[in-house]
């Protein structure tokens, strides 16, 4: 593929490589609203791709969808403290419910609220949910026999944020979010860690996005929870990218709105809660982690176009090559996500063109030669040359390709992690300073801070703790290199979106 000089190289400038992917691969565009975006349809379609796989692993385990208010009252975020402390700066708030026209000292038509029509109580556009859903779980929840509840949605979501970027942080975003009640604190801390395991192999075997899984530390919890497990995905450019979060939030939402239940033994306690959720910026890791210099690459499940078949003909040979790629077409679609690009005003090597810069992961070129030898003239977006795939028994060969290009793609994934993943346990902290700005990656340290550490350590380097992973080998003993004191844990460090 001849590459388009539109598109700037990651070494050259690595954010503005990440925009001109997104916009070369058409999968968004700018709305009228300062940091909203609209999801074209190859966009929105990774998006649908994303909920089927991971609505069916939510299902697997027991939960069930619903659906709740987009609007939530003012009141509601002031009931727990932590909570409203962590969105108030992000709150987009509905003051009044109609406009009236009016004119103006100009003699122009405009609009404003009508000021009839305000509010008794502001209106929060929901930055989360864990407010309402806890308001109506007060509702349902009595004893010990309506437990566990264990609900999902997908929904929208607002934070004013002052800063965006495409599908990493934007003021409206798509997302998922589950919020699951139970009886004891053991059995909302098993779900967490499932919630956050189901992430991690969703993230591997569907996006082909290698993670790193563990523990957020006090500072970057989740505001309200107790505790929050996270997945760390490492992009190309060797940052960190917060994947996906599963809360363990205590009794905190429970106690703020008195949801209670009898137990078996006649007691009345406070419900243990969870919530988890992941948002449309796995799209962007999907993005960071995968796509080159010559645009998107996308890993085969999440494709919105698996296989796209180009015909190559002159008018002479358009009824047989027509005849072959409309039989290719008809075995192929129900399974695989195929489509056929006839379009007559266009060159084939332009289509080539527009179907590598969206990340169509396999093109089957089909001429009359093609057709008279039996196969396909065949290129995958990543990994390789042109070659040819026999006309019989296409189905699984085409299968073979697009599975070993998951695999390899996860692959070059997890060696470039592994590659850039370092052990800081010595040197000062202008060492450490000049290590992750010149060689950005995972940083592990033997950390033995608190959180004004943390906040002195991101002021000087930029860098943050991403978590605490799990199974890590004891710290004790050691010192912590950019603290001077006793180590309690390892840390990863890194730089973040």
């Amino acid at each position: 593929m001849a590459r388009d000089s539109a598109i700037k190289t990651r070494e050259e400038d690595y954010s503005a490589w990440y925009l001109d992917v997104i916009a070369h691969g058409d999968l968004l565009d700018e709305a009228p609203v300062r940091g909203c975006k609209v999801l074209k349809p190859h966009g929105f379609a990774i998006w649908e791709a994303i909920v089927r796989d991971l609505d069916a692993r939510f299902k697997e385990t027991g939960h069930v969808n619903a659906y709740f208010p987009l609007f939530i009252p003012m009141s509601f975020l002031s009931k727990e403290a932590e909570h409203v402390e962590g969105f108030a700066k992000e709150c987009a708030v509905v003051t009044h419910h109609r406009l009236r026209s009016v004119t103006t000292e100009d003699g122009k038509q405009a609009v404003e609220p009508d000021p009839a029509s305000k509010l008794e109580e502001p209106l929060i556009v929901r930055p989360t949910s864990e407010t309402i859903i806890w308001h109506m779980y007060g509702r349902w929840i009595d004893s010990w026999r309506d437990l566990p509840v264990l609900i999902n949605q997908w929904a929208n979501v607002v934070r004013w944020e002052m800063k965006t970027r495409p599908f990493l942080r934007t003021a409206e975003f798509l997302w998922q979010e589950g919020h699951t009640a139970h009886a004891t604190e053991d059995e909302a801390l098993a779900e967490a860690r499932q919630m956050l395991d189901v992430y991690a192999s969703f993230a591997e075997q569907t996006l082909a996005v290698p993670v790193l899984k563990g523990t957020k530390s006090a500072r970057e919890r989740f505001a309200g929870a107790v505790d929050t497990y996270t997945i760390e995905a490492m992009m190309q450019n060797g940052w960190a990218l917060q994947a996906g979060t599963s809360h363990f939030l205590g009794q905190n939402f429970a106690k703020a709105f008195d949801v209670t239940f009898q137990d078996a033994d006649g007691k009345r306690d406070y419900v243990w809660a969870t919530s988890w959720g992941v948002s449309t910026r796995l799209i962007g890791a999907v993005i960071m982690t995968h796509s080159d210099d010559d645009g998107l690459v996308l890993p085969p499940a999440v494709a919105p176009i698996q296989v796209v078949i180009i015909p190559v003909f002159k008018n002479k040979d358009k009824e047989v090559v027509m005849d072959a790629v409309n039989k290719l077409f008809a075995e192929l679609k129900p399974h695989f996500r195929v489509k056929v690009d006839d379009r007559d005003n266009m060159r084939p090597g332009a289509k080539y063109f527009e179907w590598e810069q969206k990340g169509v992961p396999l093109r089957l070129e089909i001429g009359p030669r093609d057709v008279k030898k039996g196969q396909a003239f065949s290129k995958k977006r990543t990994g390789g040359g042109k070659f040819g795939i026999p006309f019989e028994g296409i189905e699984g060969h085409v299968r073979e390709v697009l599975d070993g290009m998951q695999s390899d793609m996860l692959q070059v994934a997890r060696d470039r992690q592994a590659a850039a993943t370092y052990t800081f346990d010595s040197g000062s902290m202008d060492d450490f300073a000049s290590l992750i700005s010149s060689q950005p990656g995972f940083y592990r340290v033997p950390w033995g801070g608190d959180d004004d550490d943390e906040g002195r350590i991101k002021e000087l380097t930029k860098a943050t703790v991403r978590c605490f992973p799990f199974d890590e080998d004891s710290a004790e003993g050691l010192t912590c290199p950019l603290t001077g004191k006793p180590a309690a844990q390892w840390a990863v460090f890194a730089r973040a979106y």
